[in-house]
């Protein structure tokens, strides 16, 4: 467990962006990055360069990351699928032991709890919380035109001095910065609680577009190329063939040009990321709570940025699956850890930094706490991913064990990859004798851990469920479950029931110099 120099529970910072490659983090930032904060965080973070989301999609993503649980076992199957009240969370756990817990951003919560744990929530969220963009097994190649990815973020990628989500994610650092002014305030009642501070960006996330600033960093760099060039449709494995008519790419022509300028203004709202952290840490430091707070970098998934022709996620390919994962603890000096982990060790490890006892929850979890790991030990079990959701057909599962990656669905071929020497996933070992034993002992653990039929069937009766509800809730009065900040404004700043005397004091950080 940690140790920090109050010799209390640390404090935890959790700072979570969407859709950030983990490729580009082989061990912290890559050198090409413009990300000072983050290197200069990563120089002291235990640095996880196998680091796995649990489902390649915003929603149930970020839920498997928030409980430590598989899709099918949280059944947020898709961005559209509720997340029921009843099942634990890390703000769940570690209020439980005493924490205050907030929130600042997005965690795309859909169904009417939008808390889970948290105790407040600073701001709404970027995406709606209802059911209107459930998939439809039934109708395995129409396009949801509406809601679905398609390429147009690609051909209008570029520069903008503002945007749907730089409004937002300046509103999330705005009121986290805030969050933590508060806090420092509070930190000198002995009997205070200590707190969970949870700060969720949307970039990198598609739309392409940065400011110029962050844009014209990248000029010209030889990585605005992706290492394999787009792959023709006929010789794509059939999920990649789903997901290419789910983003309408034929409708879309693709130019180098266009690839490159996404490229660029992704690396740019990576160091537009970069900026807001940096700000949020410097407070944490001038608050003079840094020695105190365990700071974790996180993503939910990742982004193709092109490579093989596909973009943005959704499916098991490194930079759709693989994410960053950076953990800082006081007093430990953090270092490189190479074996595969999931964002499914998220939350135990957050509960055994805080010195939860792991038996509390283990029965709650599918990951296991990365303690050991931070303490010099091994990891032998292998990380699970689950998919079911838009430009799929039937579930998607995979296990990443050592070195190999092996993929599995009922309406496909399998595909098994060696990671070390074949990074870039163009070799599918699945159907090589040399390797049928191998394919023999993944199908064996894919069948111990999982009744695909079953998987399936749980999916298409979620979806038609939902296919009646969301339809009736929009017929006549309205009520929305999206979050609703509200702010008492006779609580804020100065009021005439208030001391001024007292306020004033109360409100200076630090107090008195």
């Amino acid at each position: 467990m940690a140790q920090t120099t109050a010799s209390r529970q640390p404090n935890i910072l959790i700072l979570m962006v969407d859709q950030l490659n983990g490729t580009l983090f082989p061990d912290g930032p890559a050198d090409f990055l413009h990300a000072p904060h983050l290197k200069a965080l990563a120089a002291r973070s235990f640095r996880f360069a196998q680091n796995y989301t649990a489902s390649p999609l915003c929603a149930p993503g970020r839920a498997s990351f928030m409980t430590g649980q598989l899709p099918r076992r949280t059944r947020v199957y898709d961005n559209a699928a509720e997340f029921a009240s009843d099942i634990p969370t890390f703000a769940h756990h570690l209020r439980r032991a005493g924490y205050r817990t907030a929130l600042s951003g997005k965690m795309h919560f859909v169904g009417p709890d939008q808390l889970h744990g948290f105790e407040e929530r600073l701001t709404t969220d970027i995406y709606p919380a209802d059911f209107g963009w459930t998939p439809d097994y039934r109708r395995p190649n129409e396009r949801i035109d509406w809601w679905y990815h398609n390429l147009g973020s690609v051909t209008g990628a570029g520069v903008a001095e503002t945007s749907n989500q730089m409004e937002y994610d300046d509103e999330v650092a705005f009121f986290a910065t805030q969050k933590l002014h508060q806090l420092a305030r509070d930190s000198d009642d002995p009997e205070r609680r200590p707190w969970l501070l949870t700060v969720s960006f949307t970039h990198p996330h598609d739309p392409y577009v940065a400011r110029r600033q962050f844009f014209d960093l990248y000029q010209g760099i030889r990585e605005l190329d992706p290492q394999v060039a787009a792959i023709p449709y006929d010789e794509m494995d059939p999920h990649s063939q789903r997901l290419y008519k789910a983003n309408d790419a034929a409708q879309f022509d693709i130019s180098a040009d266009d690839v490159r300028r996404s490229r660029q203004a992704y690396f740019g709202n990576i160091s537009y990321l970069d900026d807001k952290i940096g700000g949020l840490l410097a407070t944490l430091a001038a608050t003079r709570m840094q020695d105190d707070t365990i700071v974790v970098f996180a993503s939910d998934h990742g982004d193709m940025l092109g490579e093989r022709g596909l973009w943005f996620k959704m499916s098991f390919f490194e930079g759709s699956a693989r994410v960053p994962l950076m953990i800082a603890v006081p007093g430990r000096p953090g270092g490189r850890i190479d074996a595969p982990v999931s964002n499914l060790d998220v939350a135990p490890t957050l509960g055994d930094l805080a010195g939860v006892a792991m038996d509390e929850i283990a029965p709650w979890t599918d990951g296991e706490s990365l303690v050991p790991l931070i303490e010099g030990g091994s990891r032998s079990a292998p990380v699970a991913m689950e998919y079911a959701a838009e430009g799929s057909a039937a579930p998607l599962v995979a296990l990443r064990e050592g070195r190999y990656k092996f993929v599995h669905c009922e309406l496909d071929p399998p595909q098994l990859f060696d990671l070390e020497s074949d990074p870039n996933e163009l070799s599918n070992l699945a159907g090589m004798a040399e390797h049928a034993q191998r394919v023999e002992t993944f199908m064996t653990q894919i069948a111990a851990r999982w009744d695909m039929a079953a998987f399936d069937a749980e999916v298409r009766a979620s979806q038609a469920r939902r296919h009646v509800v969301y339809p009736a809730l929009r017929n006549g009065a309205y009520f929305p479950w999206d979050f609703q900040p509200l702010q008492k404004a006779s609580e804020r700043y100065m009021r005439n029931h208030m001391d001024l005397n007292v306020l004033e004091e109360e409100k200076r950080f630090p107090r008195g110099e």
